[in-house]
């Protein structure tokens, strides 16, 4: 059976997720560069092992990517799920499992890269906005996209409302990435992701309106 490793540095909403799909695989770790994230509580409740390598207990981000790297290398992981971590990986980290990294970003990719995602898109007026699970390169937020679903922004939105509903897909398509990873549907050309004829045309989703 697979392995899958995931990082999270807070709550750990999409890597509970994750967990509650029933994936065909082990999940063998949860590991936080933050020793007080909520999630740890949640994955060791489920019965997962966790692992805490505090970013704060090096110098540098060489060094603490490379500490992180030999802690998940031991558990020889097929992927690693990147849940709400917080931390920007060197390339150092990201060559050493190339092809083996995936994120998910509140935003549609290439829409939106980095932080304050909901907010910027309610200034910006976008009619769609939504979340992408997207492979790992060192171009930050810029990797082969697996699946992106969409959900329109209201004219009364905030950003907590239109997160919510985000949220809600960030949690439907990850498992769904992972899924299609687990059972060999995914190849990565360039910068571009071929899914199998099985899952061609699944590689979006959009939310309906509100009733």
């Amino acid at each position: 059976m697979k392995r899958l490793v995931i990082l999270i540095s807070g709550r750990g909403s999409n890597m509970q997720a994750v967990l509650e799909a029933k994936l065909n695989a082990t999940v063998a770790a949860v590991i936080s560069n933050n020793p007080a994230a909520k999630g740890l509580t949640v994955a060791h409740d489920a019965g997962v092992e966790t692992r805490v390598v505090n970013h704060r207990d090096h110098a540098d981000r060489t060094g603490f990517d490379r500490a992180l790297a030999d802690t998940i290398a031991a558990y020889d992981p097929d992927l690693i799920v990147l849940a709400g971590f917080m931390r920007i990986l060197t390339r150092e980290f990201i060559e050493r499992f190339s092809g083996r990294i995936m994120n998910i970003h509140p935003s549609l990719l290439p829409a939106f890269p980095g932080l304050e995602t909901h907010r910027r898109a309610i200034d910006e007026g976008v009619k769609l906005h939504g979340c992408t699970v997207h492979f790992v390169t060192p171009a930050l937020d810029h990797g082969p996209i697996v699946i992106q679903a969409a959900v329109p922004v209201l004219p009364d939105d905030d950003e907590d409302r239109l997160a919510a509903r985000v949220l809600e897909q960030e949690h439907a398509i990850y498992a769904q990435a992972i899924r299609w990873f687990l059972d060999g549907q995914l190849a990565i050309d360039g910068n571009r992701v071929k899914l199998s004829a099985a899952c061609r045309y699944a590689g979006a989703m959009i939310s309906p309106l509100p009733r």
